[in-house]
């Protein structure tokens, strides 16, 4: 009897993948035809869809071994090796020290932010950093604050990114104490009557930030505003300075600014959420490694990596993927750098027996046209993380879910493949992908990867991926 039933469990199977592997000849002529459709010449893809345990039922390869720059679906090894290094529930650490003495509710010296790379740093993190500090019960710090930086490399940018700087928030630089994403938020509303000054605000404010403005407030026509960084004459912060017009009528209108010193960005804000609960700094603001023997008077916890993971694949967050990547290095040696972090991805790679004639990867965050990677080469990461159970779930949770959040918030929406594709999107000027897995009702769950580098309108490419993708779950 058990032998029969043992029988007719395997023949199922046996039905079940030789129907697996129709479907997959009928959806490869599918999505050809999709293609074809299109317009858009086969050559300018890299296309690899493939599914099933042990040896994968391939659904479509299109020059599938091809080298093309991935763009931000770079990440998704970033997010692999991240989980690797550091396991889900694995949180960074920043903590305020000081070697003084308290007398008096005074601290007799200078007090110490040291980063521990936690790119999840925030202005609710600082907030319960400070209110932890607060029950030290003291009032005055009569020194400087040192900002303990040390544990990356003091390079901010890497040379791989795009090769002219910008100051949006997406081009923000690294450093083990940032804040904030490196970022400042400007916020713009119109004044009382055409002709007054546009009411211009920086989020969060504090001494770091020099704001200028020129804005005028109008009668009407629409907003336009525009904010530039000016190079500050004492070279302790960033001057911004914000133009242009906005109608009486206009709702606020917000403008992302990233900043060119994380250290001194960091303690800047420091020094002001301290104020808020009345804590006096006497002292200066400065870089330094702290003190040897140095006491931990306060400590905050960053999100769970899974968590941070997801901030990055969601929202396509460039200084998050170069901030982990410092991270992976660092736990094997400090100061943590991007060579050595960008060595720890290019081994991850290496484990998958993935050939090096099909990627080439020199940025984490895939904001660079350096990178260069076949579907293949990345379609093998996102079905190793599928069969990895202590991985996967915190793996596939950070990716964007199709009609839902992220990148993907606004695409497929209202179709039949809403949440049923969760995926990481990339993009730069003639370069558009989407990688990541396919859901099906039968419980199928398909890994793809879909790269196009050329000339055609990208918003047709992201179309015509997202009709892929849907065919996929149908």
């Amino acid at each position: 009897m058990r032998f029969l039933i043992l029988s007719l469990v395997i023949l199922s199977t046996a039905n079940l993948w030789a129907l697996d592997a129709k479907w997959a000849t009928k959806q490869g002529g599918e999505i050809q035809k999709i293609i074809e459709k299109s317009g858009i010449p086969a050559s300018n893809f890299s296309i690899y869809v493939a599914g099933g345990e042990g040896d994968p039922v391939v659904v479509s390869e299109i020059n599938g071994s091809k080298l093309l720059i991935p763009a931000s679906v770079t990440k998704l090894v970033t997010a692999a090796a991240a989980l690797k290094a550091f396991p889900p529930g694995t949180k960074l650490k920043t903590q305020i020290l000081s070697s003084a003495k308290i007398e008096n509710e005074s601290l007799k010296g200078d007090l110490v932010l040291k980063g521990g790379g936690d790119p999840s740093f925030v202005s609710e993190t600082m907030w319960f950093l400070v209110n932890a500090f607060t029950r030290n019960n003291i009032k005055l710090i009569e020194g400087d604050i040192i900002v303990d930086d040390s544990l990356f490399d003091s390079v901010r940018y890497d040379e791989s990114r795009q090769k002219q700087r910008v100051d949006r928030a997406y081009d923000a630089p690294t450093g083990a104490m940032s804040f904030n994403w490196n970022s400042v938020n400007i916020f713009v509303r119109p004044g009382k009557k055409a002709g007054d000054p546009a009411v211009v605000f920086a989020d969060p404010e504090n001494e770091y930030i020099k704001l200028k403005s020129t804005a005028k407030t109008v009668a009407g026509g629409s907003a336009s505003l525009s904010a530039e960084r000016e190079a500050d004459k004492k070279g302790d912060g960033d001057t911004l300075v914000v133009s242009g017009k906005i109608p009486l009528s206009a709702s606020e209108v917000v403008i992302f600014k990233n900043i060119t010193q994380p250290d001194l960005w960091a303690g800047y804000n420091l020094k002001a959420f301290l104020a808020q609960r009345g804590i006096t700094v006497r002292g200066k603001i400065r870089a330094a490694g702290a003190p040897s023997g140095a006491k931990i008077l306060a400590e905050a916890e960053s999100k769970p990596m899974e968590l941070v993971l997801a901030d990055m694949n969601k929202f396509s967050n460039n200084y998050v993927a170069e901030m982990i990547t410092k991270n992976i290095s660092a736990a094997s040696g400090r100061p943590g750098s991007l060579d050595k972090g960008m060595n720890a991805l290019n081994d991850y790679m290496k484990s998958l027996a993935v050939s090096k004639e099909e990627y080439y990867l020199q940025n984490p965050s895939g904001l660079t046209r350096d990178n260069k990677m076949s579907a293949r080469a990345l379609w093998k990461v996102v079905n190793d993380m599928k069969f990895q159970f202590q991985f996967y779930p915190e793996f596939v949770n950070s990716l964007p879910i199709a009609g839902v959040d992220g990148t993907l918030k606004n695409r497929m929406k209202g179709s039949s493949s809403e949440r049923w594709v969760r995926a990481k999107t990339g993009f730069l000027t003639g370069v558009v992908s989407l990688a990541g897995y396919a859901g099906r009702r039968d419980g199928t769950v398909i890994p793809f990867v879909l790269i196009f580098n050329g000339s055609a309108d990208e918003s047709r490419v992201r179309l015509l991926f997202d009709k892929i993708a849907s065919s996929l779950t149908d």
